[in-house]
């Protein structure tokens, strides 16, 4: 790689950093008012690019026109996050923090079907910008002009962000409801405005982006999860709040993509490895360093030690009694009997056995350990990887397999979990995330052991497993024996160890618990109980590709768990069993079927709160 091709690399990193900026500096925003992690953003960056492309195609002929269209659309979605804001988010403000995630998650589900509706399946590219269509002569290589106009709005968003948020008494408020809501409140300020008015602004500068994103990046449907990875990895790296934070990390993580881009490969112990492709992982990789060495971000700053957690706020711990659990076991080991003349019914409780054992492991970590994670799905695809690399690798027989694949994602837990466990909140999800990535990157890549992203196929179970029927049992019998295990060790002293370090570390610590050992454990069981569930997914499917250890399977053990309650030890039971059959009923039966289930969901959150375990306790009582 020669200086100059160096040198055109560093500037589309840093075209692509400052387009990033402007969607980061509004979810930034948006977090430092609110205290919502916005699920939602790469909906209204997605709605930014469609709408330009729309308005582009009407307006975009002359120069003015263009840019008229791009603020215009960056208005319109504003204006619909202010809606969104009044009609959805401002009742769940009292809710715990995931559960505002969860109604976020809802949304996008909901903005995709609606964008699906509205544009097409199709990749759409917008129009260019008039008058920058060509290429100018740098470091002797033609860039794009309007490359140069990107590299320079970054800096000019945020100084007009300083300025506003510096200067201006509305940024006064900002600025205060960002260090004591509860202080701003007693002194009569009008807090259901100023949340308003921040997310307005925080999902107008996410529209901005899209428009501007428009001649370089096609509209299509997977834009929304694809930019909020990213962003949140920015707004992370920076500091939750920091808008100069964002602007920094933004510029490092697009100049260490450029870099790797620009070298190609490498020589390392006489191998060629291909620095290109580790693109894919390296914001995470920047990610992971930063908050291990910085745990709360560039700029951010510590954060204020919590009154009490999520789940101490709600640890009733509900269950029905001994008699009734074991009934409903009967009962379910009776399905492929009672469903014989209806073989999908056997296949469908299958995967919903499979999702409850996702959902429990997960539960475990969020509910009694308080340890958040987005990024869960890692240990579900390392235990289908894992029981792959036996059976074939090793050539182990299937039940083999089986037993020892969870040993891969527990070693996988043991190390990330050593470091995971020194943070906490969203810094720690946040981690979560960067090493799930990080594996998912991997195996992505590594088509020699993997298959890459083919890949694995041929995993079939034994003979005396062939059958729906005979698989079912086994998936039943793994999800109790499991299930129970997780219940006995929330019941037993290194549980309360648990629950006590999570509810208050200091004094936890006062007693003589070892809070950090602890926490580290309990990560590890989760991790094992997950890969276990993987491995049977594995055989289920009698195959297993990256998708197992995606960002959207992280998010559908989200949903499961917070559907189903943290609070309530049944509450992996209820929600993967509705989320997995709402998922597979509404599919096969409603066309726009993302926006329905989201729909159900977000009805759910409203009426809901405490998840459907806690409704059915309320029930009950």
């Amino acid at each position: 790689m020669t200086w100059s091709g160096l040198a055109a690399q560093l500037l589309n990193g840093l075209a692509s950093a400052s387009a990033l900026f402007l969607v980061a500096a509004g979810l930034s925003l948006i977090f430092g008012v609110t205290r919502i992690v916005n699920f939602a953003h790469g909906s209204f960056y997605m709605l930014g690019v469609y709408l330009a492309y729309s308005a582009t195609q009407a307006w975009g002929q002359s120069v003015a026109g263009y840019w008229l269209a791009v603020l215009a659309v960056a208005c319109a979605v504003g204006a619909l996050g202010a809606a969104v804001e009044i009609v959805v988010l401002r009742c769940t403000y009292r809710s715990p923090m995931l559960f505002q995630l969860l109604a976020t998650f809802a949304l996008v589900l909901i903005v995709r079907d609606a964008a699906l509706w509205v544009w097409g399946p199709q990749d759409l590219l917008g129009r260019r910008a008039p008058g920058l269509e060509g290429a100018v002569t740098l470091f002797g290589r033609r860039f794009p002009t309007y490359d140069l106009l990107l590299i320079a709005i970054g800096p000019l968003v945020l100084a007009a962000l300083w300025w506003l948020l510096n200067r201006t008494r509305w940024g006064t408020l900002i600025r205060a409801a960002t260090q004591d809501r509860e202080m701003l409140s007693a002194l009569g300020v009008n807090q259901a405005w100023l949340f308003t008015s921040a997310f307005a602004l925080g999902c107008l500068l996410a529209g901005l982006g899209g428009a501007l994103q428009g001649p370089r990046v096609p509209a299509n449907l997977a834009l929304d999860l694809e930019v909020l990875a990213s962003v949140f990895v920015v707004v992370v790296v920076g500091g939750l709040g920091s808008i100069p934070g964002a602007f920094l990390a933004a510029l490092l993580i697009g100049l260490v993509q450029a870099l790797l881009t620009a070298i190609g490969h490498v020589d390392i112990l006489g191998a060629s490895v291909s620095l290109s492709r580790m693109t894919l992982a390296a914001e995470f990789l920047v990610m992971a360093v930063v908050l291990i060495w910085r745990p709360w971000g560039l700029l951010g700053r510590p954060p204020a030690l919590a009154r009490t957690s999520t789940a101490a706020a709600h640890d009733e711990r509900w269950r029905p009694r001994t008699r009734w659990l074991l009934a409903l076991v009967a009962v379910l080991a009776l399905v492929p009997w009672a469903s014989a003349a209806w073989p999908y019914t056997t296949v469908l409780m299958t995967e919903i056995l499979i999702a409850v054992l996702f959902a429990a492991s997960l539960h475990f970590l969020m509910g009694p350990a308080g340890m958040d994670s987005f990024g869960h799905a890692a240990y579900f695809g390392l235990g289908a990887y894992g029981a792959a690399l036996f059976m074939q690798g090793l050539a182990l027989p299937m039940e083999a397999a089986l037993l020892l694949a969870p040993l891969v994602p527990a070693a996988a837990a043991l190390v990330f979990g050593w470091f995971c466990v020194r943070l906490s909140g969203v810094y720690l999800a946040m981690l979560t995330l960067a090493f799930a990535q990080l594996v998912w990157a991997i195996v992505f890549q590594w088509d020699a052991v993997t298959g890459g992203s083919n890949g694995l196929i041929g995993l079939w179970p034994a003979d005396w497993l062939a059958s729906p029927q005979a698989f079912y049992w086994l998936a039943l019998a793994a999800c109790v024996l499991a299930t129970a295990l997780l219940w006995r060790v929330i019941d037993a002293p290194f549980g309360y160890a648990l629950r006590a370090a999570r509810d208050s570390a200091l004094r936890a610590e006062a007693i003589g618990i070892d809070v950090k050992r602890t926490q580290w454990l309990g990560f590890v069981l989760a991790g094992a109980i997950c890969g276990l569930a993987g491995s049977l997914f594995a055989f289920s499917k009698g195959s297993i590709s990256p998708d197992a250890l995606s960002i959207e399977r992280s998010v559908d053990g989200l949903v499961m768990v917070l559907l189903g309650g943290l609070h309530a030890l049944l509450g992996p039971l209820a929600g993967a069993s509705v989320f997995t059959w709402l998922h597979d009923t509404v599919a096969r039966s409603v066309e726009y079927w993302h926006a329905a289930l989201g729909l159900v969901i977000l009805v759910l959150v409203l009426l809901a709160p405490r998840g459907l375990a806690g409704l059915l306790q309320r029930r009950a009582a």
